[in-house]
């Protein structure tokens, strides 16, 4: 008998998903080169991680600051080979590369020598660039591939690994550009941070909901039949009173929320609902239901 495997892609299909990742790690790696060249580097600021320690390096040295950037990064892409397989290794080569070839492309093309603006604009840019890369499952820094190796020898959690890491480069940049500018690449890290979860995350983000009622037939009946959401039942025991409960769970987008809580207020006042955002959802049943609102 001969068997289908239903979840292997046709090989067509894989190209075109290579190209396109290739083309978002360049743009992302492009839009970072663009946020260091143009926003950090002509007001003494630095990012975190490999790239800080280049920029740091360039600075004193005077050699150039992509070519530092690739350089750093290869003992650390090297590492990531035999902890998280060779796609990922080579779509972080490459995404690195990129960003040295991105840094030369912008170099001397300052956007601004006002700090407040560099921070923020810097950050936001940066933000973007990274998240980009890190959505289409790149890298440009090797701090969290040798974050993950050193966190399960030494016990310690992988952000706990990062941020020392940054508090030393941090330190390094108020030594050689001074402590006001190392507080202002503080800032634009948290900026850059923020907006890197904007990106991987998005900003249309939709609600899980867990509704548990003595009338969940009829929230769910209402909820499905009126308001066009799929619902399942969950089969429990409340803990306090060791009575059977039936709960229902739906996920919703927000402009769906405030309907389904007036139709549950509705029929029963006394329901308990527990909100938790979901950042992504997958299904064409979800797709559909958005796409009518």
């Amino acid at each position: 008998m001969q068997y289908i495997n239903c979840f292997k892609l046709p090989k067509k299909k894989t190209i075109i998903d290579v190209i396109r990742k290739m083309i978002f790690l360049s743009i992302g790696a492009f839009i970072a080169g663009f946020a260091i060249e143009g926003f950090l580097v002509p007001n003494q600021m630095i990012d975190g991680g490999v790239v800080g320690v280049s920029m740091i390096l360039s600075h004193l040295s005077k050699y150039n600051l992509g070519l530092l950037i690739v350089i750093l990064n290869i003992p650390f892409v090297c590492l990531a080979l035999t902890k998280m397989g060779k796609r990922f290794v080579l779509q972080t080569f490459y995404a690195i590369s990129m960003l040295g070839i991105a840094t030369n492309f912008f170099h001397h093309y300052e956007v601004t020598h006002d700090h407040l603006l560099a921070t923020v604009f810097g950050g936001m840019i940066l933000g973007l660039g990274v998240g980009i890369v890190l959505k289409n499952e790149g890298s440009l820094d090797g701090t969290e591939i040798m974050s993950l190796v050193l966190s399960k020898k030494f016990g310690l959690s992988v952000g706990e690994i990062i941020m020392a890491f940054n508090i030393f480069i941090y330190g390094a940049s108020g030594l050689v550009f001074g402590w006001e500018q190392a507080m202002y690449s503080i800032l634009t890290y948290f900026v850059a941070y923020r907006v890197i979860d904007v990106v991987i995350d998005g900003l249309d983000t939709s609600k899980s909901i867990r509704i548990i009622s003595d009338c969940a037939e009829e929230i769910g009946k209402v909820l499905i039949e009126d308001l066009e959401i799929g619902v399942t039942y969950l089969y429990g025991k409340g803990g306090y009173s060791g009575v059977d409960k039936t709960m229902i769970y739906c996920v919703v987008s927000r402009l769906e929320m405030s309907k389904l809580k007036e139709a549950v207020r509705k029929i029963d006042p006394m329901a308990f609902l527990s909100v938790v955002d979901v950042h992504e959802v997958y299904g064409t049943r979800m797709k559909k239901r958005i796409d009518k609102i």
